[in-house]
């Protein structure tokens, strides 16, 4: 796993598991503490940031292959992919300086992560370091967590931190 910045995991699961909502509450545990946060989403789909008669819209409409939305607040970068789909490195890479990133999607990388899951699953995502269930949370070798203990779960991952074994 040595291959990801050691302030990267992944938070992995089907759909529906609740995956936007943990990392959606992570992030404000986590930056509640003061830690500096990125969060990167990859998607099984077409998506758009901006929406038709925006002038970024227009922009990318028209043809332009990157378009950059920025203010005082915030900037979007827009890329049209002309080739293949970046990797996770390549995002990671893109990424500033932060305490830590939370990936989520990504569940075939080795990428050391979370697994949602319903209900404890057979077989586990490469990299899996925990389990975090909406059922009852049983006894076993891996650390488990039931979706509900944010608390607890952003404990574990800032000691897995401090210990440099993400």
């Amino acid at each position: 796993m040595s291959e990801w910045p050691k302030n990267a995991f992944g938070i992995a699961g089907w759909k529906d598991t609740g995956k936007t909502t943990l990392v959606e509450r992570l992030v404000k545990e986590l930056t509640g503490r003061g830690m500096r946060v990125a969060t990167l989403k990859h998607a099984h789909h077409d998506f758009t940031v901006d929406h038709e008669g925006t002038d970024s819209h227009r922009h990318r409409a028209a043809g332009s292959l990157e378009t950059i939305v920025s203010s005082a607040r915030q900037t979007v970068h827009m890329t049209s992919v002309q080739r293949a789909e970046p990797t996770l490195t390549q995002l990671l890479n893109r990424l500033g300086a932060h305490d830590i990133v939370l990936a989520e999607g990504w569940k075939t990388q080795n990428l050391p992560k979370l697994m949602l899951v319903d209900e404890f699953p057979q077989e586990l995502y490469p990299g899996t370091i925990a389990l975090v269930t909406k059922g009852e949370v049983r006894a076993n070798e891996m650390p488990s967590f039931h979706r509900d203990e944010v608390t607890a779960i952003a404990d574990f991952l800032k000691t897995r931190l401090k210990e440099g074994q993400l």
